[in-house]
């Protein structure tokens, strides 16, 4: 029988909230006292899991858990936002924490944000967690149920066995149970789908409706279409401007924003001057920044 699958990361962290922080702040004798509502009104997305805490050597603080299925360059501004929403909000300090699931390139994962515009200079620090840096047997060890859909991601929970002691121990407890189609569903990326069905023992066509999963195929699709673009781009700027207007490439290719790559893909072919281009492509990089 196959459980739901819209399991949240509210809800996996609240399972044991007080491993779970113990865990990502490495503070041993922290105690959670509230998992806050995250939703920031000068915002359009929540912060994962915000969660006010107590330890005997900071007294009240809070720890905000940012989840991401794979890191994107705009985190560390991000995460200096949401430490001072947080902040401003809830009046209290914040340890801030990133939580990054897959791997996506090999380039190191900056663990702050700094700026210096002028000597006046603005710094945020926050925690990396690395899942497929952390070892598997720290779900087990120390007890965390909301590692344990992870577990086949982890460093050494891409085996068979892992990924079968991981789901016994979901099966044993009701609460747990719902955790399974999570688990299924990263277990997908290390072994074959077949094999993963025959130790789930049901029917896969269910991790279509994990929002996982959705998020995943969102993310495809997307890449495919910035892709296209791109090769658009780089076709039309040889046409009009040749060997020079390649140049402009490498800028290019660091916009994500498909409307934003259709607006340079009309000034290609609108603009007289490859300075315009490079100008239109300045203004619209500018533009991100004060956003």
């Amino acid at each position: 029988m196959t459980k739901p699958a819209d399991v949240s990361t509210k809800r996996l962290i609240s399972l044991a909230p007080d491993k779970w922080v113990r865990w990502v702040t490495q503070i041993p004798n922290i105690v959670v006292r509230e998992i806050l509502n995250s939703e920031f009104q000068w915002i359009s997305r929540e912060s994962d899991v915000l969660i006010r805490v107590e330890s005997p050597q900071s007294g009240k603080f809070l720890v905000l858990n940012e989840l991401q299925l794979r890191y994107k360059p705009e985190m560390p501004v991000r995460m200096r936002a949401y430490a001072a929403l947080a902040e401003e909000k809830y009046k209290l300090p914040t340890y801030p924490v990133l939580i990054n699931l897959l791997k996506a390139s090999n380039n190191e994962i900056p663990t702050c944000y700094e700026s210096n515009i002028e000597g006046l200079i603005a710094r945020q620090d926050y925690r990396v967690i690395n899942l497929w840096e952390v070892d598997a047997q720290i779900a087990f060890q120390q007890q965390i149920p909301s590692l344990l859909p992870f577990v086949p991601i982890l460093k050494g929970g891409d085996d068979e066995s892992t990924i079968q002691q991981a789901l016994q121990i979901l099966r044993a407890d009701e609460q747990l149970s719902q955790l399974e189609t999570v688990l299924a569903f990263f277990a997908t990326f290390v072994i074959d789908s077949a094999l993963v069905q025959q130790i789930m023992r049901w029917d896969m066509a269910v991790l279509h409706e994990s929002p996982w999963y959705q998020q995943i195929l969102k993310e495809g699709k997307q890449r495919g279409r910035l892709e296209d673009r791109i090769s658009s781009i780089e076709m039309s700027l040889e046409v009009r401007f040749g060997t020079e207007g390649l140049q402009l490439m490498p800028e290019i290719t660091g916009i994500a924003d498909l409307e934003k790559l259709k607006v340079i893909q009309r000034g290609i072919m609108t603009l007289n001057h490859l300075d315009e281009v490079r100008g239109l492509i300045q203004n619209i990089k500018s533009a991100d920044l004060l956003d």
